[in-house]
């Protein structure tokens, strides 16, 4: 499956590290390729884990599309676990876009003061 990059690929993720480089963060790099911020397609996950018989899961995620990219091929999420990663000096400005611009439940604290 093509999901490295939020499904952009290893070379446009290669080339959105570069841009992320020059100050852009991850969802601004993947808009300057061209791309969108998230183009995974759950489909195939979906597929596979409908032919081993599961139609309900519990899902591990911090990323509400998800839920909705598995519900739409017809799974049912029965609960979202979330995953907990405590910021630091190196991760907080990723988790900060992630939470704001992608709408992940991280409960990170908004140090912009937005």
């Amino acid at each position: 499956m093509r999901q490295e990059g939020r499904g952009i690929g290893f070379h446009n993720k290669m080339r959105a590290y570069a841009l992320q480089d020059e100050g852009m963060d991850t969802v601004e790099a993947n808009l300057a390729l061209g791309l969108r911020a998230d183009m995974r397609d759950y489909g195939i996950g979906a597929q596979i884990l409908a032919d081993l018989g599961l139609h309900e899961i519990k899902l591990l995620t911090n990323n509400p599309k998800k839920v909705i990219g598995l519900e739409g091929y017809g799974l049912k999420v029965m609960e979202t676990i979330p995953i907990v990663c405590r910021p630091n000096p190196y991760n907080l400005h990723y988790l900060e876009t992630k939470q704001k611009k992608l709408g992940h439940r991280l409960g990170v604290p908004d140090t912009a003061g937005n």
